[in-house]
């Protein structure tokens, strides 16, 4: 049973360091009392399993299918959910500035113990959020990663790490793309069974209004 007076339909997975207050998560799950965001213990030194073990703790504890709503490590954590049991008690997943683990290994060096980047297709619907700026993204590991996992690429141009220090707070932007993302749901056009597809920020409103 939820542990809250609301059913939770979104969990919110921070990365690095969690989602400080004035992070677009931590509004978000103020803003959404159906959402609810994973607590880890060790914030400073992410751990591939520890974190992993506490996500499917959460998702046997809420009991109802789940969104997930994932930034930068918070994503890699998602995707290692695909050979997970509980794999399918997944909805879809948001998955906003993932970061390449070689990439974030050279700016935090030996703090990070994930293992290698996950390349299994995920089993969900999914919606890649990127950069074209992104020092923990490279462009072309981000198109490599959205097609390994079979996810639906959206660039929203030069946006750095989509986080504070670029200047995204509040980031109303987000919601509406997972609202597109829980209406595209089980549509033929939007599916992972189609392959991946890549949208440009340009045409990001035509895309996601199938």
């Amino acid at each position: 049973m939820p542990s809250t007076d609301f059913a939770v339909d979104t969990l919110i997975l921070p990365g690095l360091y969690g989602s400080p207050a004035a992070h677009w998560q931590r509004h978000w799950a103020r803003d959404n009392p159906d959402s609810r965001v994973l607590e880890q213990s060790d914030w400073q030194c992410p751990d591939r399993q520890s974190w992993l073990t506490r996500l499917e703790q959460e998702i046997d504890t809420i009991g109802n299918d789940v969104w997930l709503v994932g930034h930068s490590l918070g994503c890699i954590l998602a995707a290692n959910l695909a050979e997970s049991r509980l794999a399918s008690r997944i909805r879809g997943a948001l998955l906003v500035a993932p970061c390449d683990l070689d990439a974030t290994e050279t700016l935090h060096p030996s703090i990070i113990k994930f293992g290698a980047m996950p390349t299994a297709r995920l089993p969900f619907l999914s919606l890649i959020i990127g950069s074209l700026n992104d020092p923990y993204m490279p462009v072309d590991r981000l198109r490599r990663t959205a097609r390994n996992w079979g996810g639906h690429l959206l660039d929203i141009g030069n946006a750095g790490h989509i986080n504070i220090a670029s200047g995204f707070g509040r980031w109303t932007d987000g919601y509406d793309f997972l609202d597109r993302l829980k209406s595209s749901a089980g549509r033929e056009a939007f599916s992972t069974g189609n392959g991946t597809r890549f949208f440009s920020a340009a045409v990001a409103n035509t895309c996601l209004t199938i």
